[in-house]
C-alpha cells in the first residue's frame, strides 16, 4: 500500500491559508502553521468587531445627539423621551445625522419633544 501525500486538496488548503495572511507580520504570512494560527485569531477578532461596532457607533450617535440637544436647551434623556411621547420614530442613527447636517431641523424636532 503506498503513502497518500495529500497532494491537490491539502496544497489547495495551504495556498488559500496563505493567501488570507498576506501582509502579515514575519512568519505569519509565509509559514502554514503559524499563518493558521494568526488567521483563526483575525477571523475571531472580525467576529467580535462586528458586533462591538454596532455598539460603537450607537454611543456616537447619542453623543452627538446629546451635544446638539444640550445646544437646544434639553438633555438627551428629555429630548428623547419627549419624541417618543409625542409618537416621532426616528432612531437614533437619523436624529444624528439630523443634528450633524441640519441643526435646524433638529431645533424644530426639540420644541416639538419639549411640548
Amino acid at each position: 500500500m503506498a503513502r497518500v501525500k495529500g497532494g491537490f486538496k491539502s496544497r489547495q488548503r495551504r495556498k488559500k491559508v496563505l493567501k488570507r495572511a498576506k501582509g502579515y507580520y514575519s512568519a505569519g504570512s509565509r509559514s502554514f502553521t503559524i499563518a493558521k494560527e494568526r488567521n483563526d485569531r483575525a477571523l475571531v477578532y472580525a467576529f467580535r468587531d462586528r458586533k462591538a461596532k454596532k455598539r460603537e457607533f450607537r454611543k456616537l450617535w447619542t453623543i452627538r445627539i446629546n451635544a446638539a440637544a444640550r445646544m437646544n436647551g434639553t438633555s438627551y434623556s428629555r429630548l428623547i423621551h419627549g419624541l417618543s411621547e409625542a409618537g416621532v420614530q426616528l432612531d437614533r442613527k437619523s436624529l444624528a445625522e439630523l443634528a450633524v447636517n441640519d441643526p435646524s431641523a433638529f431645533a424644530d424636532l426639540c420644541k416639538h419633544a419639549t411640548k
